[in-house]
């Protein structure tokens, strides 16, 4: 018989949570950790075992429960208690002179009005309301009234708090707290490059991504998404009172709330000019996208005196950056294929300057994008490009037309090999296996260095093989003979013997490398080692039906019938056998046992005598462990060879444990 929930039993469970919320906040908000790993994930495991013993202390606010929960299948209306109005803009210096002005005729003030600046992120405002310091509910603005219910989904994001902290200050009865979410540009990236690789559209822009990844109906894809949080300002409070702006921002940090740390308070609107052309400079170099200022009135009396007009507030002001926009004209529209068969349409223009470079090529992204825009050939057209990402067309000018533009649609025809071109949602796709340019992409992501890592097979060389007729398929790079080699171009008998070496390099490697080199659809690095995980071994995915597959955690109805499909098609199945006799070893990954790596972050620096740096990764990857590139706190081990760099005095400075290459051995054996 289970015993019975006791208030002592309830407050252990309480305090484990508020103390997990505290450390949280340390460790993703202020980068400041006070505890190891090891003894949060400690705190952690109790708190999951007393609730999975006692399921009626479960809460949804509990840590435990950021993994999301089960889909929706729309999302309920929320309304304000206070409208999120929108922002009055302002694109130059002299119309934020005439807002100061406005400001102090209205508030008949003689002298200065003090304001505070902060950075005008470029993402998805929400509202999250909190009753007795718990997470209650969350909305995005919609339409500043009614927004849309997103609480699971926030849930997921690990610098939002579930629990404010009340440590230093008591938290108030109700607390309606306004944020931005955004997506960092480095994150967006990785983001786009594991879906490019995984055969899915790229997002156009961070916001798009972050905006896309809050409204899923699936939390467990928003999850998955590299989301983050800003607060900025408040609704509704109850029992709690403020005087100024500035101190409601300075309060946030106290309950955990992360703020920008670029807001500044300015005594007069000099200094936020001031504020303003030094952000401008900054912004190339900030790790997210932001496209100006705002401009708030600090004292709250004020606000209330000013009021608001139509839908925006008097007491604020949104001050833009000029923005990376230019005109030019599309001379053509050409279509890109990709590895995964995905037609990308590409608008050839006028060379023009964009962000500091010179840009001829924008994305126009699928067809229903330019039907959109209304995009044709010869068109005026805005673009744009924002920090990294590739210029894209913005709008089209009409005003510029002369009636010899030409509409543009997609191909049914692949435009490099002719096979039929097939639409999957809004990507259309060629079907044909043969298709040079398939063929080429995937034999660079098969060599490329996150998957088989065969140095010094390039693009050039890809496409003399592939020209030449010497690679039709992945497994012809592996009966390549060097003679053959050297009759290309620029390939001397050193050159030659290299590739040689490579490939006979690259023949073991884990299961889940090899996975991901395959290129299969929608099979990203992280789902091909989930998969490698839970079937250790190749032929099992001769075998494996989607039922088997969807039973993986993170793998959905799409990405199971690719699998299926990849190895039930004939020409695959024959390529891996022609991969496995040509001598392919895959390093299986064992069932995890005490002793094992599983969880672990290794870093290597210097140089290993019994092996290479890339057999030594294997290893630690085969018994479950994790490598990195670069050393941080979330680093367990590092291994140091001889000559170690940089590295090994950062990994001392943070307290990593260093393992000599014996060391490394006897745990690896």
């Amino acid at each position: 018989m289970r015993a019975m929930v006791t208030e002592a039993l309830k407050r252990k469970v309480e305090k484990l949570r508020e103390e997990i919320e505290y450390h949280n906040y340390r460790y993703y908000i202020l980068d400041q950790p006070e505890i190891p790993d090891a003894q949060y994930d400690c705190m952690m495991r109790e708190l999951e075992e007393l609730e999975g013993k006692y399921p009626e202390l479960r809460s949804p606010n509990s840590p435990t429960q950021r993994v999301g929960a089960p889909p929706l299948e729309s999302f309920e209306i929320v309304r304000h208690t206070l409208p999120m109005l929108s922002l009055a803009n302002a694109f130059d210096e002299n119309e934020a002179k005439d807002f100061d002005r406005r400001v102090k005729k209205i508030l008949a003030s003689p002298g200065d009005v003090a304001y505070v600046a902060e950075p005008k992120l470029d993402g998805l405002a929400v509202e999250l309301v909190y009753e007795g310091g718990h997470f209650i509910v969350g909305a995005t603005r919609g339409d500043g009234v009614n927004g849309e219910n997103i609480t699971q989904n926030l849930r997921t994001l690990k610098t939002l708090p579930l629990q404010l902290i009340r440590m230093e200050i008591p938290v108030p009865d109700r607390l309606e707290v306004r944020g931005e979410v955004i997506i960092k540009l480095d994150k967006f990236k990785e983001l786009n490059r594991k879906r490019e690789e995984a055969g899915e559209a790229p997002f156009a822009n961070p916001r798009n991504a972050a905006a896309g990844s809050v409204r899923q109906l699936d939390p467990k894809i928003t999850r998955r998404r590299p989301l983050e949080i800003y607060f900025y300002g408040v609704g509704e409070v109850a029992g709690r009172t403020f005087k100024t702006h500035w101190e409601i921002l300075q309060t946030f940090p106290k309950w955990g709330l992360r703020i920008n740390p670029h807001i500044r308070r300015c005594q007069n609107i000099e200094e936020v000019l001031d504020y303003y052309r030094e952000m401008n400079e900054k912004r190339e170099n900030l790790p997210y996208e932001i496209d100006g200022i705002v401009i708030k009135v600090d004292r709250l009396d004020f606000q209330t005196g000013l009021g608001e007009i139509a839908r925006s507030p008097r007491w604020a002001l949104a001050f833009k950056f000029a923005p990376k926009q230019e005109t030019t004209r599309i001379m053509d529209i050409i279509v890109q294929v990709g590895r995964t068969g995905a037609l990308t349409p590409v608008a050839v223009m006028e060379p023009v300057r964009l962000g500091g470079v010179e840009v001829s090529r924008a994305t126009l992204h699928n067809q229903d994008e330019i039907d959109r825009l209304d995009v044709r050939v010869g068109d005026t057209v805005i673009v744009q490009r924002a920090g990294d990402v590739i210029p894209d067309v913005v709008q089209v000018i009409p005003s510029k037309r002369k009636g010899t533009e030409k509409k543009f649609r997609m191909p049914s025809e692949c435009p490099v090999c002719g096979s039929e071109v097939v639409k999957e949602e809004v990507i259309c796709r060629c079907i044909g296996l043969d298709c040079p340019a398939q063929l080429k992409g995937r034999i660079k992501h098969f060599a490329s260095k996150r998957a088989m890592d065969i140095e010094g097979l390039g693009v050039k060389l890809i496409d003399q093989l592939v020209a030449r007729g010497l690679v039709k398929d992945v497994a012809d790079l592996y009966y390549i003979k060097r003679d053959e080699l050297m009759a290309l171009e620029r390939m001397a008998e050193k050159s030659a013997q290299n590739i040689i070496d490579a490939l006979e390099k690259s023949k073991t490697k884990p299961l889940g490398k090899f996975l991901f080199a395959l290129g299969i659809l929608h099979v990203g690095e992280t789902t091909a080692e989930d998969l490698s995980r839970t079937f250790p071994r190749l032929d099992d995915f001769f075998r494996l039906s989607e039922e088997d597959l969807v039973k993986v955690e993170g793998i959905g109805p799409e990405v199971s019938a690719s699998v299926v499909q990849f190895f039930r098609d004939k020409k695959n199945r024959e390529s891996i056998q022609r991969l496995k006799k040509a001598g392919i070893k895959l390093i299986e990954p064992r069932v995890k046992e005490k002793g094992d790596l599983a969880g672990k972050t290794f870093v290597f620096t210097g140089t290993l005598k019994s092996c290479g740096r890339d057999e030594a990764r294997n290893l630690v990857e085969s018994l479950g462990g994790i490598t990195a590139s670069s050393v941080s706190k979330k680093v367990d081990f590092m291994v140091a060879g001889e000559d170690p760099g940089a590295k090994y005095d950062k990994a001392r400075e943070l307290g990593i444990r260093v393992l000599s290459e014996e060391e490394f051995k006897q745990m690896i054996e």
